[in-house]
């Protein structure tokens, strides 16, 4: 894209004006300076949007305006973390276990009786009460209990798990991170 020399001038002509007006929005020369380059490079990928024989200086200072007062929004939004402190303190969970944990539930679900299966994910996913499941599967409720418990139990077994509380909790090295949060 080639500019027009007298357009160029122009530009050239309102950097030093640009400039202080920019150091005067935010208080910090380097940050200006990123503003009014910016503001120049939006002006030239925009020089079609300019009327020749309006005031060059006005455009380009509504463009740096623009621009400061769109990124002040989004830097109100962030969090000032200059140390790291506050990113270090964050944590996630990676997430291929509880992916591959659900596929083993999954598998391990499948391998249930039916009526077993029906019963667990009635009272444990879907909510119900054991006389509500009860009620929807035409049995009696302690018929439901038993079924249920039948479930959890063979579950267990199909996924190996040796103590369920631990095993149904946070990993060894969750808890560590966690703690060590804390």
């Amino acid at each position: 894209m080639s500019i027009d020399i007298d357009l160029r001038d122009s530009m050239l002509k309102a950097t030093p004006n640009l400039r202080a007006f920019a150091i005067s929005l935010t208080n910090n020369v380097d940050r200006a300076d990123d503003l009014v380059q910016e503001t120049l490079m939006r002006a030239i990928a925009n020089i079609d949007r300019f009327q020749p024989g309006t005031n060059m200086q006005a455009w380009l200072f509504t463009i740096l305006r623009n621009l400061f007062h769109s990124e002040y929004r989004k830097r109100r939004r962030e969090v000032e973390d200059a140390d790291g402190k506050y990113a270090a303190a964050l944590s996630v969970q990676p997430d291929q276990m509880p992916h591959l944990d659900f596929e083993d539930l999954q598998k391990a679900l499948a391998r249930l009786p039916h009526d077993q299966r029906e019963a667990l994910l009635l009272v444990g996913a879907s909510g119900f009460s054991y006389e509500q499941a009860a009620e929807i599967c035409g049995c009696a409720v302690g018929t439901i209990k038993s079924r249920v418990n039948r479930a959890r139990n063979r579950l267990a077994e199909l996924m190996h798990f040796t103590d369920m509380e631990e095993d149904l909790g946070p990993d060894r090295v969750t808890l560590s991170v966690m703690h060590a949060v804390a």
